[in-house]
């Protein structure tokens, strides 16, 4: 029970790697505020903990929209009392060429990932600011916060940008006892990236079996694809890390495809 009655707060919690890190916290003893745009798979996720003999609730709120977010927190310090960690988990993805992108998808992807860190960020770490228990925020942020890919260019502009944040967070925090890392996994077998084969395979004029085989497998050291399981385990040592000493950081889990 690594997490024994700490408050956690996981966006995008709903479905995929949200859903799993909520999972895992919650069976380390956490209790867990389920924040995602789809209510109805927030609530599912929250069944789940509960069904488990856990606490958790489940709240509607776009990460982009400042007074949703606000209210998102405020309701959960309300329940729960405090804030120890928080995982913004949140994200959305848009394919193609940077010539073809719309300014539109552009700022949407942006929105999501970086203005909804911002905002998460911003609310939680007020509340454990005020406390003065610490805390620990973790980022989801990808390979391409380290590395490109053709067709995802807001994509990894937004994931380079979490990083930053979380540098940023870290030195802020730091004095006050609030940690920050990133996560950075490889392609994970969640809907967002299935559902991405479709255009790759007609934009890299390959089949979409090869997508898997020759984009996704074959960067691994072993064939394998990470699981939303395994990002949930880096989440859990990150969230119970007992010191200061590790922040700031980025944990790459790619099977490999990534090392630095």
């Amino acid at each position: 029970m690594k997490l024994l009655d700490k408050v956690v707060v996981v966006t995008g919690a709903g479905n995929g790697i949200g859903r799993a890190i909520a999972l895992a916290f919650a069976k380390e003893g956490a209790q867990v505020c389920i924040a995602d745009i789809d209510i109805a798979a927030a609530n599912a996720t929250a069944e789940t903990i509960r069904g488990n003999r856990g606490r958790a609730s489940a709240w509607k709120a776009d990460v982009t929209v400042e007074e949703q977010v606000e209210s998102m927190v405020e309701n959960a310090i309300a329940e729960y009392g405090r804030i120890d960690v928080l995982v913004s988990n949140a994200g959305i993805q848009r394919l193609g060429e940077i010539v073809d992108f719309s300014f539109a998808d552009w700022k949407v992807v942006l929105a999501t990932h970086l203005d909804g860190a911002f905002l998460m960020t911003r609310a939680c770490l007020r509340n454990m600011y005020r406390v003065g228990k610490g805390g620990a925020i973790i980022y989801l942020g990808s390979v391409h916060s380290k590395e490109a890919s053709k067709l995802k260019g807001p994509y990894v502009v937004a994931k380079h940008g979490v990083l930053g944040l979380c540098r940023a967070v870290a030195k802020e925090g730091g004095p006050r006892g609030v940690r920050a890392n990133v996560i950075c996994p490889g392609f994970v077998l969640t809907d967002m990236v299935t559902s991405q084969f479709p255009a790759l395979s007609r934009d890299l004029g390959i089949s979409e079996e090869e997508v898997v085989e020759k984009l996704l497998q074959a960067t691994t050291v072993n064939g394998q694809l990470t699981l939303p399981e395994d990002v949930a385990e880096a989440a859990v040592f990150l969230a119970s890390f007992p010191t200061m000493a590790l922040t700031g950081q980025s944990l790459v889990v790619s099977h490999g495809w990534h090392m630095s």
